[in-house]
């Protein structure tokens, strides 16, 4: 039988990929899932490439709409840079960091905007769409990236202003054609309000979300995770991931749910820790964001809290969370580069931090960004600066286009049908 996707909350019919990825959310305001997950077999470890993996891994997925040849050739495209993996030594030993920041935003948002921008683009043909974002960081400029230049799209990218690293900021106002950057008068939160609620909007134009609230984001990111226990021949292993809305963390449960090996989850946070917080007893994560150094992860109201929820509702069986400081982050990079030589961006510090707690070994952990997009960190922590990838360095140099928004949700939808015409 095809995999159908099911509202998170009951209220919405049963839709194909297709529909799904291209609504972004279900018309209940639910999140989609699918109905089911196909069970990883043995042979995801044989796979020569990461393309072929991708393929094996999202074919039964999209199947009923993208046929295989077609979804080979777009996931070659889009995942053409490396994904290499590193084992840290010393006091370290046991602990694999994978390293998702080789694409062409440096961040691991890569995976997911450039596999769900060709896969619209497939399924659309001649049909204008935009895209909305909200970014707290690094999500912005890789979906950008992703869809700048596609005739068929529109991006409207919405980043709080003020909130994201200059080198992050650098690339979300990098002029691109078909791309509008707003920075709100606001926190990320109210970006993803502000896009949720254009999405619910009856209004005249194909709109769809770039966001983890997603399915067609979410589902490449699984990938990654079979890559690195393949990788590393590893037959269980805990997984520590940076968390801010939650969606990286989604995407593993969805792998581990389908059969991949996790002895349990890390969900590794910093001051915004709402959701460690709910796994210890406490209340849903509502709070609103505070400032931290890792600010992509600055998120009080993660979304997908809510299909994390609907897949393991006893999430504390699966996932332990726990939250640090900045000045823990900062020692944690120091600390890192002392023992093993090896340089991490704040998000990843956090998350080394954290499998610190864990007594679990061998550990998986996830690097989320490239060093170089925080200068200001990296000089605070170790008094020097990594050299910037060329993506990274052209983007510094490029043509800036950016303007102010309200954190209105009126005001986003002017826009929108402003541009619309």
């Amino acid at each position: 039988m095809s995999i159908r996707y099911v509202s998170t909350r009951g209220g919405a019919p049963a839709v194909r990929f297709r529909s799904a990825l291209l609504a972004g959310l279900a018309p209940d305001g639910g999140l989609y899932v699918p109905d089911r997950l196909v069970p990883l077999d043995r042979s995801w470890r044989d796979c020569a490439s990461f393309a072929d993996l991708a393929r094996a891994m999202l074919s039964p997925y999209v199947r009923q709409d993208v046929p295989g040849d077609v979804l080979r050739r777009l996931l070659r495209e889009a995942l053409s840079f490396p994904v290499p993996l590193v084992a840290l030594e010393g006091k370290w030993d046991g602990v694999f960091v994978l390293e998702l920041f080789h694409g062409p935003t440096q961040s691991f948002k890569d995976f997911g905007a450039q596999t769900m921008a060709r896969l619209m683009e497939h399924l659309l043909r001649e049909e204008l769409c935009t895209i909305l974002v909200a970014t707290s960081g690094d999500t912005g400029s890789a979906v950008a990236a992703a869809f700048s230049g596609r005739p068929n799209f529109r991006v409207v990218l919405l980043y709080p202003d003020g909130q994201v690293s200059p080198a992050q900021e650098s690339q979300l106002t990098l002029a691109r054609p078909g791309v509008r950057a707003f920075r709100v008068g606001g926190t990320f939160d109210d970006c993803q309000r502000m896009v949720k609620a254009a999405l619910a909007a009856d209004l005249p134009l194909r709109l769809s979300a770039a966001n983890s609230i997603n399915i067609g984001r979410l589902l490449p990111q699984m990938i990654y995770y079979a890559w690195a226990f393949a990788s590393a021949d590893l037959d269980g292993a805990a997984v520590c991931v940076p968390c801010g809305n939650l969606g990286n963390l989604t995407a593993g449960v969805l792998a581990a749910l389908a059969g991949l090996p996790v002895t349990r989850f890390m969900a590794a946070h910093n001051a915004n820790d709402g959701f460690p917080r709910y796994l210890s007893g406490g209340r849903e994560p509502q709070g609103a964001s505070v400032r931290t150094l890792s600010n992509a992860m600055d998120v009080g109201r993660p979304s997908n809290f809510e299909r994390l929820k609907y897949l393991v509702p006893t999430m504390d069986a699966l996932i332990e969370g726990c939250s640090t400081t900045d000045s823990a982050t900062l020692e944690n990079i120091r600390r890192v580069y002392d023992e093993t030589g090896y340089v991490c961006d704040p998000h990843t510090a956090v998350a080394l931090e954290a499998v610190l707690e864990l007594s679990d070994r061998p550990a998986l952990v996830l690097a989320t960004a490239h060093p170089a997009k925080f200068p200001e960190v990296a000089r605070q922590a170790l008094g020097w600066v990594p050299e910037a990838p060329k993506a990274l360095r052209a983007a510094a140099r490029g043509e800036r286009r950016v303007e102010a928004l309200e954190a209105s949700d009126a005001a986003l939808v002017r826009q929108i049908l402003r541009w619309s015409g």
